[in-house]
């Protein structure tokens, strides 16, 4: 059916298709056979527009596609669409905390780029998004949202809604300067040492400073990989809060001597451990962890920082809002290289894959002289001038004493 008082169409060629008036639609409808199925049936696409070119024009654009091997619809997936659709199906066996993260991300993206059509997208949409970004964002930040939409199209790539990844050739600026990690001074990590014994959190303290595990090793740590009884004393540094629970790298795994002061604050967490379970009763959960909270259950990033921030109360040299657990670990590298370690034995200790991480991200004093972890830690820290081990119990009685107790499950 042709549009009322339209003159009538010279008839096409035979192959070119059909155009039509849809009444219903109020617009023409181009129509043609571009193949046939492994069953014989055909395969048609479809064009429309408000004139018999425009209909024609946005047919030929669907052939195109098809012949490039461009799934159906392609032409409407907009970049929310993808990122969305690699969200839901795309990540593989990621933690709950990756999810998480690139979901976060993703809300940039959708917001400033989302409602373009994805095979519209270009390297100059990625940069100017990018750039935007750079004003109130890390690099890091700008990386990991760049690798989300360069994944996320990547796996539209591959199901034949683009026909390239445009984001690859986009290039990311530079933004925002971050945080930098930092380390106590020698003064400080004693003053930390000494003055943090009042507090539940010091074997904690003890144990990452003096032995350069990270917080994410030490959460996982379990008693069955502590050996307090060795000669010398150990610890299997085997397994981490991550998904898969094993550690971040291959060379991470690794069996650590402890020093003398760690010993010491481990020995104090094996009695402490053993109070909290005898007062939870039937409450207690046991998942065999070293560091727990008062009914067994693991302590979550925010139990440790808040902790640590709560023990650095009572040390005047340092400010606690400026420090973070893993910054333990940092302090721990350079202590290591303060006394005379080479970064090679340094690398080794702390696991690092290669010295290239250690130089490049712990290296806040680094000085090229061969000694071991455990005897450099003994002659830093020695229990006569940390002060010799005491109970809590007399120090929750005292009026006014202010200790903060482990915190509960939930908490």
């Amino acid at each position: 059916m042709s549009e009322p008082g339209a003159k009538k169409p010279m008839r096409r060629l035979r192959g070119e298709g059909t155009v039509y008036w849809d009444e219903k639609r109020r617009r023409f409808i181009a129509t043609r056979i571009v193949g046939y199925d492994d069953r014989g049936r055909e395969i048609r696409r479809k064009g429309s527009g408000t004139s018999r070119s425009a209909a024609l024009t946005a047919l030929n654009r669907r052939i195109r596609d098809y012949e490039k091997g461009l799934a159906a619809g392609a032409d409407k997936t907009t970049v929310a669409d993808a990122v969305r659709d690699w969200l839901t199906y795309g990540q593989g066996q990621v933690d709950s905390q990756t999810v998480k993260t690139r979901e976060h991300l993703s809300v940039h993206i959708v917001a400033d780029i989302g409602d373009v059509l994805l095979r519209k997208l270009t390297a100059k949409h990625v940069e100017k998004f990018l750039a935007s970004l750079a004003k109130t964002h890390s690099t890091r930040t700008l990386a990991d949202t760049k690798a989300v939409l360069s994944n996320a199209v990547k796996r539209a790539v591959a199901r034949d809604i683009v026909d390239r990844n445009v984001v690859e050739f986009a290039i990311t600026p530079r933004g925002k300067a971050g945080r930098k990690s930092k380390s106590l001074t020698e003064k400080q990590a004693l003053d930390v040492l000494s003055l943090t014994k009042g507090h539940w959190m010091y074997p904690y303290i003890a144990v990452s400073m003096l032995v350069g595990i990270r917080t994410e090793e030490m959460r996982a740590l379990t008693w069955d990989h502590v050996d307090l009884d060795a000669v010398p004393p150990v610890i299997e540094v085997w397994r981490s809060v991550r998904k898969s629970g094993d550690t971040k790298t291959k060379k991470s795994r690794r069996t650590l001597a402890i020093p003398d002061v760690a010993v010491q604050a481990l020995r104090r967490r094996q009695r402490e451990q053993e109070g909290d379970r005898a007062r939870a009763g039937s409450q207690w959960k046991e998942t065999g962890l070293v560091f727990t909270t008062s009914l067994g259950t693991g302590l979550d990033a925010a139990n440790v920082r808040r902790a640590f921030r709560s023990a650095l109360k009572q040390v005047p040299s340092v400010d606690p809002a400026d420090w973070t657990p893993r910054e333990l670990r940092h302090s721990f590298v350079s202590l290591m290289s303060a006394g005379g370690a080479a970064v090679e034995q340094i690398a080794h200790v702390v696991g690092h894959s290669d010295t290239s991480t250690t130089e490049r991200i712990y290296r806040h004093e680094l000085r090229p002289v061969i000694h071991t972890g455990a005897t450099f830690m003994n002659g830093f820290a020695i229990v006569e001038d940390i002060g010799p081990d005491w109970h809590m119990d007399p120090l929750f009685k005292m009026p006014g004493a202010g200790q903060q107790a482990p915190p509960t499950e939930g908490a």
